[in-house]
């Protein structure tokens, strides 16, 4: 039984003797005086610098140990030196004199202020993340609740939509007890008639009123299912899907919404553009690896609109999929916990889809996001109304401020310019007193959250995103906090090809500036410090200024290497997959071995005779050993090299199709390694982005124009050039 189930089944206020509880009571009473004390009391340099050295001892001795305790400490004195760094700034270092010291020092002191509240609140969010396993079904399947499969879609291709509607249909449940439903928005014949010709039910409706929300709410008032699976066109489910998740609501009558990973098995932008893909966590693992176990333990696990199941009771007593915002998941997850039902979020990936090719499209997809969480947060605010918890108030709180971290990333980003370039004075501080104050805060800051975060987010990767994401994401953000009205529901689109190596201009050019602006800094600063004459202490300021700069233009290029969008030619992903296979060929023999890897569209195989007469375009069947009651597969040889085979599936049937999916997704431990990697080191972390900084040099320095054609006037052209597609939300 997992932790959340207890605290469930034991309130925490029927689990300790009143004394027990006095106990605790007085036990956190002291620690919130002496933390008190810690925080308020002002030291000079040495003794800051001593209380500095002290608590990075305290830091690496208790790193060492594992359990759950040792992090809860490590929690609790990185909210101490932080907390009191925020003190020392608010108390001593504002007291500005000269009005533009003033504008940009309390900048950049608003900036903290927010940094520090997300800070605290994300560290209370993932304080006792919640391992929780399935819950196991009855033994009789007459006691198993009906479901409704929703697989909604609008523009996408149906080379898209298929393998999920496969996936979905050979799920592991009892026929009688599932269906699965294909809500067609775009109201395509061809869709129609793979619906009839595949044995799935197919809905269309009069209008596209509400978008993706009206979809769903549109097949909830003519479909008659206990319980709904709700996935997007891309994400194809495990065979297990149902059986691992549907034994929570039997279990729990309350539970309203159950949700797991989104997967995707081919690389985002960002990995394939920076060559990661694998060996670093990609942007969404720290949100489905941490956070969501985090908010379970607070009862607040998100929908996040495909790869869950809903209860219908629970839908039709909120009113449905909510549609008065672009981000209807995480809404619809809120008012349903307002109205007293309970959600859950199961860490095991029961379904993959396909990541966004473009980083215009991933950017676009980012900004409805955000403007759909500022959406939220305007006309159904978390902290007030009636329903919700503390702890989820907090949860949801935390998810709705981060889409507000552009302006303050900003802030960050350029406070050293204000003084390399200008001389602006924005912290009254020595040079040493801020680095014996701001160096614990960012110390521990990084450290504590290598130590949480570790598995699922290495360390600056979080600012190499949002510096990608900050310029235009800026905008949709503001713009909602004064009309959360303003915008409308988009696709993102999935499944395209990029036949040769870009870099999206478009995209990258406010980085271009910035980058521009912060190393024209670097070189006044360095200026300065070489030709001019310094008063006692400028030199200090000085040099720190450029730290801080030189290290933002660091943060700054990495992100600019992601604008490199590389040679994406396959429209079907690999995935490795190992399983055995036979191959018939010459219409009598057979040779045995295994996968490598497959995709839809073909595979590696190794073969255990190394001696078999097979060839390039010979047509072969391939039949996978271990997939009941599906046919053979015909396909033709590509390559053969020793006793590896590289083989073209060429289906002739639907189902050939099917077996085709449910080779490649259907397993039921498919996913299961999706977080497989090595611990975050910082180092590693440098190495890496350092790496994406000179792939950007490199290109750069490979660049050369096009010859121009002799009697054609050549147009100016940019130093670096590509055909860049224009964020669109998505």
């Amino acid at each position: 039984m997992s932790d959340i189930t207890f605290a469930r089944e034991s309130p925490r206020s029927e689990r300790f003797s009143f004394g027990a509880k006095l106990l605790y009571s007085l036990a956190a009473l002291l620690g919130v005086a002496l933390s008190a004390f810690v925080i308020i009391t002002p030291f000079d340099v040495q003794t800051q610098a001593a209380f500095a050295a002290f608590t990075a001892i305290l830091f690496f001795v208790f790193n060492r140990f594992k359990g759950r305790m040792a992090t809860l400490f490590i929690i609790v004195m990185s909210a101490l030196v932080s907390t009191r760094y925020l003190w020392w700034r608010t108390t001593e270092t504002l007291g500005f004199v000269d009005p533009f010291d003033m504008l940009f020092g309390y900048g950049l002191y608003a900036a903290e202020v927010y940094a520090w509240i997300v800070l605290m609140i994300g560290y209370f969010q993932v304080i006792w993340p919640v391992e929780r396993q399935p819950a196991p079904l009855p033994a009789n399947t007459a006691e198993w609740p009906t479901v409704d499969v929703y697989i909604a879609t609008y523009n996408e291709s149906l080379d898209v939509v298929k393998p999920t509607v496969f996936g979905a249909m050979a799920m592991d449940y009892p026929k009688d007890k599932f269906k699965v439903y294909l809500l067609d928005d775009g109201r395509r014949p061809e869709f129609a008639r793979f619906a009839e010709a595949a044995g799935c039910e197919y809905i269309i409706r009069a209008n596209n009123e509400h978008a993706k929300a009206g979809n769903l709410n549109h097949a909830l008032t003519v479909t008659k299912g206990e319980l709904i699976a709700a996935f997007d066109c891309d994400h194809v489910p495990t065979r297990a899907f149902l059986q691992m998740t549907i034994g929570w609501f039997l279990k729990d009558r309350k539970l309203g919404m159950l949700q797991t990973p989104h997967h995707f098995y081919s690389p985002d932008p960002f990995e394939r553009n920076l060559g990661t893909y694998g060996r670093v966590p990609n942007e969404g693992q720290l949100f489905y690896g941490l956070l969501q176990p985090g908010n379970d333990f607070w009862n607040a696990a998100f929908f996040c609109g495909s790869c869950a199941v809903l209860r219908r009771s629970a839908l039709e007593e909120v009113g449905g999929i909510a549609h008065e915002t672009v981000t209807e998941d995480a809404h619809t997850s809120l008012r349903m916990h307002r109205a007293g039902w309970s959600t859950a979020y199961l860490r095991f990936p029961l379904a993959a889809g396909l990541a966004t090719e473009r980083l215009s499209l991933h950017i676009g997809q980012r900004m409805r996001w955000a403007r759909g969480m500022i959406q939220i947060f305007r006309i159904d605010n978390p902290l007030f109304g009636r329903g919700l918890k503390f702890g989820q108030r907090i949860c949801y709180l935390n998810a709705m401020m981060y889409f507000l971290f552009p302006v303050p990333r900003f802030v960050f980003l350029t406070a050293p310019i204000a003084y390399l370039l200008t001389s602006q004075n924005i912290i009254v501080a020595s040079a040493l007193m801020v680095v014996v104050y701001a160096g614990p805060h960012m110390f521990h800051t990084l450290c504590t959250q290598s130590r949480l975060d570790g598995k699922f987010r290495y360390s600056f990767w979080g600012e190499i995103y949002d510096n990608v994401l900050m310029f235009h994401i800026m905008v949709p953000t503001l713009l909602a906090l004064i009309n959360p009205k303003a915008g409308k529901f988009n696709v993102t689109d999935k499944g395209g090809i990029l036949e040769k190596e870009l870099y999206d201009a478009k995209i990258m050019r406010p980085l271009m500036i910035l980058t521009l602006l912060l190393f024209t800094a670097i070189g006044v600063g360095l200026y300065r410090l070489n030709f001019t004459e310094l008063f006692p202490g400028d030199a200090n300021v000085l040099w720190m200024n450029l730290f801080w700069c030189c290290y933002s233009a660091f943060t700054v290029m990495a992100a600019l290497a992601v604008g490199r969008e590389r040679r994406q030619v396959r429209t079907a992903p690999r995935v490795k997959v190992r399983q055995p296979i036979a191959l018939y060929f010459d219409g009598m023999r057979s040779l045995m071995g295994r996968t490598e890897d497959l995709s839809l569209g073909g595979g590696m195989l190794r073969m255990d005779d190394v001696e078999a007469d097979l060839a390039p375009n010979d047509s072969v069947l391939v039949n996978f050993e271990e997939i009941q009651d599906f046919s053979d597969v015909p396909a033709r040889i590509v390559a053969v090299k020793g006793n590896q085979v590289r083989v073209e599936f060429q289906p002739t049937s639907l189902e050939n199709e099917r077996t085709i999916v449910n080779a490649v997704f259907g397993r039921a431990d498919a996913w299961l390694g999706w977080d497989d990697r090595p611990p975050d080191t910082v180092g590693a972390s440098m190495v890496d982005l350092s790496g994406a900084i000179r792939g950007l040099v490199s290109m750069v320095m490979r660049w050369r124009p096009a010859p121009r054609p002799k009697g054609v006037r050549q147009e100016a052209a940019p130093a670096i050039s590509g055909e860049a597609a224009a964020a669109r939300p998505a």
